[in-house]
């Protein structure tokens, strides 16, 4: 049986030990406190510790890093994470499968492929994409086998804090209100699907082909102005959704460190923010879940209906 360490039980490390656990592999899921996902073994587990980041990735054949600090803790915390998981890769022979984002590509010109240039000058960018060029780094002096899996900004069922397609926008609209949004909500705009996220992970642990390369997530783009007539449309609401004023961002940001960080990368929100997924779904088999299905299924999570 296939034996797999996630290393974070947030909403992308808990749905993909979920899929894992469905299909009949052992998983081990890491976090600090131990956190339990049904179905699955937890651990308690500082991934900054590179002898015991290697002692829970004993008998692994994957190791999947999802875990994913707060903002203002990034730049202190992901470089040890990163040196400690391949540290495990490199001891134990596991494969591994980290989970990125479209930060290290910098504010876009055009849909984002797998092959596009890394311009970002902003430091969580920098920080993201630094910790990539490590892991494939060591992939190519021939320690470990590692990829990276990259989606956009994340919505599933039940998702609630401060994602941007999250329980705040689908309660707003859904009970005709305004949700109030970062940046222009008339932009197009990627989403990746929860369950498509953790498709694509386990489908590139699977690969048989070169690795040491990014994948991209299968994922939606429309823009928050669309998404919000599709739910009303649907759910007879009359929901609307407006953007808030830079001035209030940056002012936000002067007393906190966490809007501070969401300011300095709220860019992603000022251009059309596409992610370009073809090579990946020909090349691994994966698609994004139809549009309209995935829509329904999260406003369901939220309006109980």
């Amino acid at each position: 049986m296939p034996q797999h360490l996630i290393v974070g039980a947030g909403w992308i490390g808990g749905e993909l030990a979920r899929q894992l656990v469905a299909r009949g592999d052992d998983v081990t899921v890491a976090t600090r406190s131990g956190s339990p996902v049904a179905g699955a073994l937890a651990r308690v587990l500082d991934a900054s510790d590179p002898v015991a980041f290697c002692i829970a990735a004993e008998r692994m054949q994957t190791i999947f890093l999802c875990t994913n600090p707060p903002y203002p803790d990034w730049a202190r915390r992901w470089p040890p994470v990163f040196a400690a998981a391949i540290a495990a890769a490199s001891v134990t022979g596991a494969s591994l499968v980290v989970m990125g984002n479209l930060y290290p590509y910098g504010s876009p010109t055009g849909p984002m492929t797998e092959h596009s240039p890394e311009t970002t000058t902003e430091s969580k960018g920098l920080i993201r994409r630094d910790g990539w060029r490590r892991v494939r780094d060591a992939h190519e002096r021939g320690e470990i086998r590692a990829v990276e899996v990259r989606a956009s900004d994340y919505f599933g069922a039940g998702v609630s804090g401060t994602a941007h397609l999250g329980q705040g926008f689908f309660d707003a609209v859904l009970a005709s209100k305004t949700a109030r949004v970062v940046g222009r909500p008339d932009l197009v705009h990627s989403w990746s699907y929860l369950p498509d996220i953790a498709a694509t992970m386990i489908a590139a642990a699977g690969y048989s082909g070169a690795w040491g390369r990014l994948w991209h997530v299968p994922s939606g783009a429309h823009s928050r102005t669309d998404i919000a007539g599709q739910l009303n449309a649907r759910n007879g609401s009359h929901g609307t959704v407006a953007g808030y004023p830079s001035w209030m961002l940056r002012s936000l940001g002067a007393v906190s460190p966490l809007m501070r960080e969401v300011y300095k990368s709220s860019y992603q929100f000022q251009v059309p923010y596409v992610i370009d997924s073809a090579e990946t779904e020909r090349e691994l088999g994966v698609a994004a879940t139809p549009w309209d299905a995935a829509l329904v299924t999260v406003a369901e999570s939220y309006s109980g209906s």
